[in-house]
């Protein structure tokens, strides 16, 4: 069976924390399928969608940082869970912020590889523990 978690833990390194070695558009694009899927309880984003968001993320929380905990292998599906934090500066979920406050959440995802790319990921975040750590 082929190791998958290196790919998916890139997604972490390279995409959802912020670097200043990563063009995250032009990662995003190579490592994401063209028809890739991000589904959680809400909504679904496609490619361009996750990608645009995760741009303006990085311009938001400017030291946002994704670490993987366990990351976990059943055939070609990759489980993660992961601690996330930053200080968020400008407007975030209803909150004015000018980064001197931080959060620190979890988040669980589950990502399908197919053909050495993401295909999809299913995902649930604490964005609600984050919003209470922002607002004490």
């Amino acid at each position: 069976m082929e190791n998958l978690k290196e790919i998916v833990k890139s997604f972490y390194t390279d995409c959802l924390t912020v670097n200043d070695h990563t063009d995250v558009a032009s990662v995003m694009e190579k490592l994401l399928a063209d028809d890739f899927q991000s589904v959680n309880a809400k909504e679904t984003k496609g490619k361009a969608a996750l990608t645009g968001q995760i741009q303006f993320f990085w311009k938001l929380i400017p030291d946002l940082k994704w670490e993987p905990q366990e990351i976990l292998q059943d055939g070609n599906n990759v489980v993660v869970r992961s601690t996330f934090s930053g200080s968020p500066k400008g407007e975030f979920m209803g909150l004015s912020l000018d980064g001197s406050k931080s959060f620190s959440t979890m988040s669980i995802d589950i990502h399908t590889v197919e053909n050495g790319q993401i295909k999809s990921v299913y995902h649930v975040e604490e964005w609600p523990t984050a919003i209470a750590q922002l607002k004490g």
